[in-house]
Formats: C-alpha cells, sequence, structure tokens
C-alpha cells in the first residue's frame, strides 16, 4: 500500500464531491437539518397537561389547592367546575387529559385531621403520558396535604427528599441530544459512501478505475479519506449545536469525544462501502443503507427505547448494532463527564467493527478486481 494513491484516490473523490452540489449539501445541511428538526419536535417531557378542576366543596382548603394545579406549569388549568357532569364529555372530546375532583366536606375532614380522598380521573388513551401525569398529581397533592396537616394530630404522608445526579433539570433533551447527534452521523455516513462506488457502475468509470494499479484496500482508503473530511466538519457541527443550541452540557474530555467519533464515523463509512459494493446501482445501495442504517440507529441503539425492556432475541440483534454503544459513549460524555477508564469496552467494540467491516469491504472490491 503506497500513501501517493491513497492520497491521490482521496483528492480524487474530494474533488468529486465539491463538484456534485447535492451531494454536498446532502452531507452538510441535511444533519443540521434533522438536530433542528428532531432536536425541537421529539421531546419526552410531560408538561402542560389539560387539566379541569371540579371544585365539589368550594371552601378556601379546595381553593388552595386549586392554586397549586394552576400554579404549576406540569398542568394546564382549562378550567373549573362545580359538578361532575362535564368530565367524561371532555375526556371523549380530548379536550382534557386530567380531572382533578375536590370532593364536598374536604375542609371539614382537614379540620379534623382526617385523610381527604381526592379523586384522580384519567384518559388512559397513552399510558405513558397518564402514567407521568398521574405521578404529578399525586406528588402535588401530597405535598399540599403535608403543609395543610402539619402540627395536627395526624400526620401527613413521609416527605421524601429527593437528589437528581447529571441531569438535575430532568429534561429529555439533555438525553435525546446526545443520541439524537450518533443517530445523524450513522444515516449520513451510511448514505454517502453507500452511494459512491454503486455511482462510478453506473456511470461506467468502474472498470477503469479497476484496471488501475491501484490495490482494492487503497482504494477503499481514498474515498473513506476524503468522506471522513467531510463527516468530521458534521461532527464538528452536530457537538457544537448540541452544546451552543440546545444547551446540553459537555462534561467529557473533548480529546476523547474526537477520538471516539473518529472511530465510529470510519465504522458507518466503511459499512457504506461495504454496501456500495454489494449493490450496483444507486437505487439498491441508498435503500440497503436507509434499512441497516436509520431503522437500527433508531430503534435498537437505546436512543430512545431502553434496551433492557426488550425481548431477548431483539436485545441480541441489538449487541451488534454500533450506534449503541456509540450513544452510550456520547450520553456517557455530555452528561456524566466519564472517560476510557470506564467506557473502554464500547470503544474496543466500535474498534473490532470498524476494523471488521473495512476487512470485509475491501475484501469485496477486490473481488471484483478478480
Amino acid at each position: 500500500m503506497k500513501y501517493r494513491r491513497v492520497r491521490a484516490m482521496a483528492r480524487k473523490e474530494f474533488l468529486h464531491i465539491v463538484r456534485d452540489t447535492r451531494s454536498l449539501v446532502m452531507a452538510l445541511l441535511v444533519p443540521l437539518f434533522m438536530l433542528i428538526l428532531f432536536g425541537y419536535a421529539l421531546s419526552l417531557d410531560v408538561d402542560h397537561i389539560p387539566t379541569l378542576v371540579v371544585d365539589l366543596d368550594g371552601t378556601p382548603a379546595s381553593r388552595d389547592l386549586r392554586a397549586r394545579f394552576e400554579g404549576t406549569p406540569y398542568f394546564d388549568v382549562k378550567g373549573v367546575e362545580t359538578s361532575a357532569a362535564a368530565v367524561n364529555s371532555l375526556v371523549d372530546r380530548g379536550t382534557i387529559l386530567l380531572a382533578v375532583v375536590i370532593p364536598n366536606g374536604l375542609h371539614r375532614d382537614l379540620s379534623r385531621g382526617a385523610r381527604p380522598a381526592i379523586q384522580l380521573l384519567l384518559d388512559g388513551s397513552d399510558s405513558n403520558t397518564a402514567s407521568i401525569a398521574i405521578n404529578y398529581a399525586q406528588n402535588l397533592i401530597a405535598n399540599w396535604a403535608v403543609e395543610r396537616l402539619a402540627g395536627r394530630r395526624m400526620a401527613g404522608p413521609v416527605e421524601a427528599q429527593v437528589r437528581v445526579f447529571y441531569n438535575s433539570d430532568l429534561k429529555s433533551r439533555n438525553f435525546l441530544i446526545p443520541g439524537l447527534i450518533a443517530v445523524v452521523l450513522m444515516i449520513i455516513a451510511a448514505l454517502l459512501t453507500s452511494l459512491t462506488i454503486a455511482r462510478e457502475w453506473e456511470n461506467g468509470s468502474m472498470e477503469q478505475l479497476l484496471s488501475t494499479p491501484l490495490r482494492p484496500a487503497e482504494i477503499v482508503l481514498g474515498k473513506l479519506a476524503a468522506y471522513f473530511a467531510v463527516g468530521a466538519v458534521d461532527v464538528v457541527t452536530s457537538v457544537l449545536m448540541g452544546v451552543f443550541v440546545f444547551d446540553v452540557p459537555l462534561r467529557g474530555n473533548l480529546f476523547f469525544l474526537a477520538f471516539s467519533s473518529g472511530v465510529f464515523l470510519f465504522g458507518a463509512l466503511s459499512w457504506g462501502i461495504l454496501l456500495s459494493a454489494i449493490a450496483k446501482t444507486q437505487l439498491l445501495a441508498f435503500q440497503m443503507g436507509m434499512l441497516s442504517s436509520f431503522l437500527p440507529a433508531f430503534l435498537l441503539s437505546g436512543f430512545m427505547y431502553s434496551i433492557e425492556n426488550m425481548p431477548r432475541p431483539i436485545q441480541a440483534v441489538s449487541s451488534i448494532v454500533p450506534a449503541r454503544y456509540f450513544i452510550r459513549v456520547l450520553k456517557a460524555l455530555y452528561l456524566k463527564g466519564e472517560g476510557l477508564e470506564l467506557l473502554w469496552l464500547q470503544v474496543v467494540f466500535l474498534f473490532v467493527y470498524a476494523a471488521v467491516v473495512f476487512a470485509l469491504a475491501t475484501r469485496k472490491i477486490g473481488h471484483k478486481v478478480a
């Protein structure tokens, strides 16, 4: 293998990228668009829950509880009723998700030191949102009851002192953006390189390239070098957007972030080269790249859905998805500030994956030469 040949191949591929406006736009602007779209549209935070308060008591105690629901951003009180007759129709129309029914005699029960019975009615169509909403409401009512019953004969519920590590604001954006960076890079890297050799087959220039003294490894490295430079720009852009646009804290070492991103990017680009060597048409290469990069990276990497909750066979399949390990690295770097001493196993897998896929791509192109 000669460096001069690899450099010439990389220069030729880089000039092609620069001259091909569509490829350049896809390489640089699509990651920005995807980060902005998913970063703002995708959220697991549950707030401003449409709520109806049914006050059957009409006392200072019930009005105080109503004010608690109106004063928190987690609930959006749509109105206050003195009868529960309208609850079913409002839930059916989707106007409210939660109804808080304050019973008659609430003030009397509190005066006697008895436990008040407050009813919560929820629309359980979206079970995840409903379970979070009921937890919010129960905590609010429990804290309110502790204050109202303070100093009386009956002690209120035990108050838990909560301390949250790493993501103290409990913002889902801090959890999603690092994983989203890995998903975007996997998709862009695989799609970009999956078209390069297939395009040469369609244009008829691949036969000429294979007839040159270039070795298969030099062809693959040359093409990877050109797209690696473009991918590095995407990595820098994605990291800067995560920190300065979405305000996600970056607590880890920047050099380790660059190192692990380079290993992951090399493997993703090699996967695209392998797909491009298998498929001789750009359409087939694009479809294979999309199916093998987007779906596994989005669904089987732990980006949104916990791998531990998946069936055993699916967990086994997810163990060969490289985005799973890179997302683990990114989340630990961003939120926890962990380094190589704790993340070495994930980095080793990314190394092995990159080496295996590069070897397969080189072997496949070598068969074309033969």
